[in-house]
């Protein structure tokens, strides 16, 4: 596939996306790494556009340069926005009470303790899908209960080989304490995001490096 080629099927499927206005981005590829410039109306749609992205047949990586261009009618002051950000977080039952957060400028950064990654994802999907937010900056902790090395490693590899959605085959884990260690080659986003899911849902994961190799 040329570089022309991945350009304008990722535009395709920029445009396919109702959750996407597309009309203000500007696609650029080269060799599989595909570059999003312009101005979208949310955070939302700023990270629904890379997921977009992502989908398409031929994409490596995304870089995600869209700004987001907030309406007049969304600018919030820090204050009112920080209590948006808390009142919705308070309204999942996903998201522990110990994470807080502060705004500035539009900025929201996460703060705080989470015992499970994907309460930590559910927090910065929640806060970045409120009106006003411009950009999240996760700084949660997680404290993990402590699992050995060894079992932690034996029973991400068993996940991976569980998900039907993954070919495992290409993939290695290593451990060093509380964080894993990914590596390899898989087909597709998809399946590297599965990969990544399965060790960080493992108990005692507090990190995970990610050097999966999408290739097609």
């Amino acid at each position: 596939m040329t570089n022309d080629e991945l350009q304008g099927w990722v535009r395709d499927e920029l445009f396919w996306d109702p959750k996407v206005d597309s009309a203000a981005i500007v696609v650029s590829a080269n060799d599989g790494e595909v570059t999003l410039r312009g101005t979208v109306g949310s955070f939302r749609e700023k990270r629904e556009a890379r997921k977009a992205a992502e989908r398409v047949y031929g994409v490596t990586s995304v870089n995600n340069r869209l700004q987001v261009r907030m309406l007049d009618e969304y600018g919030r002051q820090d204050a009112d926005l920080r209590g948006a950000v808390l009142q919705a977080m308070a309204l999942d039952g996903l998201i522990p009470k110990t994470i807080d957060a502060r705004a500035d400028d539009g900025l929201v950064t996460l703060t705080g303790t989470a015992a499970w990654q994907y309460q930590r994802e559910e927090a910065e999907f929640v806060a970045g899908n409120v009106p006003g937010v411009v950009d999240v900056d996760d700084q949660i902790t997680l404290i993990n209960a402590e699992a050995k090395a060894g079992d932690v490693k034996q029973a991400i590899e068993r996940a991976l080989q569980r998900d039907a959605k993954l070919d495992a085959e290409g993939l290695r884990v290593n451990t060093r304490g509380s964080m894993v260690m990914l590596s390899g080659a898989v087909g597709s986003w998809g399946e590297h995001d599965a990969a990544v899911a399965a060790a960080w849902a493992a108990p005692g994961v507090t990190a995970v490096e990610d050097w999966i190799v999408v290739e097609y």
